[in-house]
């Protein structure tokens, strides 16, 4: 069963990714302005925040179950939708929608998950996650822009719906069993006071926006990088694969016994640490070699950071707050990425430029993480 919700957890962020080289160029096919289609591929993440926190508050309250089930089939829906479009404020609208629904599925997976795993076997668990979250981010991208350069966006949505409605019907009568057997839903209500003043949530919360931040600029600037030292425009996608293939190693190999073995605070500060140090040898780079070693460097960086990140949520709450927790979580998630593409943006910062300050940042949170768990 936990499989099943590693598939679903899969399928959820290949559903995003998958979007990533296509969705900018399919709004100015539809005549969007610049701006129109800017807004367009954030429109996602903005709608995506609300479900995420939608999704927390039900999945305390209800259970994961029927959440992640609506989730799914939902989703499905809004990505059939996409062959109604027929200008970019109809895109518009069908992109609010489908982040809006796809938001609800992935806390309550993750909720459905954490409330499964022992405790001593949390940081693993997470780790298992990770390496299907970063399975996706290699795979999703190439199939987007593979699958439409021989179709169309309409197309790819509906095949990605199609695979998403299976996996929503297959989880209606798989999990409904679980869901039947499991233990009393816990029907008090955490304030969201208590949550916000939680030092653990704090730093979990913290850890996803910066993460996801450096995310964003990387998106953004990475290929822009690559066009600046004239190399071939494919490199960008290679290099977040390389990234990809990186984490993914960490997280299934021997070596995630870390996760359970040591603090996950003590991860996290190297985390952090390394993905910034990692951000200025990136902006130094000039050759094709030292960008992959880059992108290495930074994928154990992700490695060491997202589980932990996973695991302080975990040791941080009881089953009576998870799920909202984790609404929040990857409502910072959303976040993120667009406070990372935009503010760089904003400030008409060069590559280099968004590296540095993108890792200095990284650095900052390591060392206030460092001196607050000092004290």
């Amino acid at each position: 069963m936990r499989l099943f919700i590693y598939i679903i957890i899969f399928f959820a962020f290949f559903d995003l990714f998958a979007q990533l080289p296509i969705m900018s160029t399919y709004a100015m096919t539809l005549g969007a302005s610049p701006f129109i289609a800017g807004l367009a591929v954030g429109m996602y993440s903005l709608s995506n925040t609300f479900g995420n926190i939608i999704s927390g508050i039900v999945s305390d309250r209800k259970g994961p179950f029927a959440i992640l089930v609506v989730g799914l089939l939902s989703t499905s829906i809004t990505l059939f939708a996409y062959s109604a479009i027929d200008g970019p404020y109809s895109l518009l609208a069908v992109r609010f929608l489908h982040g809006l629904a796809a938001g609800l599925t992935v806390p309550a997976a993750f909720t459905y998950l954490a409330n499964r795993t022992e405790s001593a076997k949390r940081g693993k668990g997470a780790a298992l996650s990770g390496a299907f979250v970063g399975l996706a981010a290699i795979l999703g991208p190439a199939y987007g822009a593979i699958y439409t350069s021989r179709n169309d966006v309409p197309q790819t949505m509906v095949l990605t719906g199609t695979i998403i409605l299976l996996i929503g019907v297959a989880a209606f009568f798989a999990l409904r069993q679980t869901a039947i057997k499991k233990d009393k839903v816990v029907k008090e209500t955490v304030p969201f006071m208590d949550i916000i003043k939680n030092s653990g949530l704090l730093r979990s919360f913290s850890g996803a926006f910066f993460l996801m931040f450096s995310q964003g600029v990387l998106a953004y600037m990475l290929p822009l990088k690559v066009e600046a030292l004239g190399l071939d425009s494919q490199l960008s996608g290679l290099l977040l694969s390389t990234f990809g293939i990186s984490a993914i190693l960490v997280f299934l190999l021997p070596v995630n016994r870390i996760f359970d073995a040591a603090k996950p605070i003590y991860t996290l500060i190297a985390g952090f640490a390394v993905m910034g140090l990692s951000l200025f040898f990136l902006s130094a780079a000039t050759v094709e070699l030292l960008l992959y070693a880059s992108m290495c460097t930074y994928g154990l960086g992700f490695a060491l950071l997202f589980p932990s990140i996973n695991s302080i949520l975990i040791d941080s709450t009881n089953s009576a707050s998870r799920g909202r927790a984790y609404g929040y979580f990857y409502a910072f998630f959303s976040i993120g990425v667009v406070a990372g593409s935009s503010v760089t943006g904003a400030f008409a910062l060069s590559p280099d430029q968004g590296f540095i300050v993108s890792g200095s940042l990284l650095l900052i949170v390591a060392l206030l993480n460092a001196m607050a768990f000092k004290k």
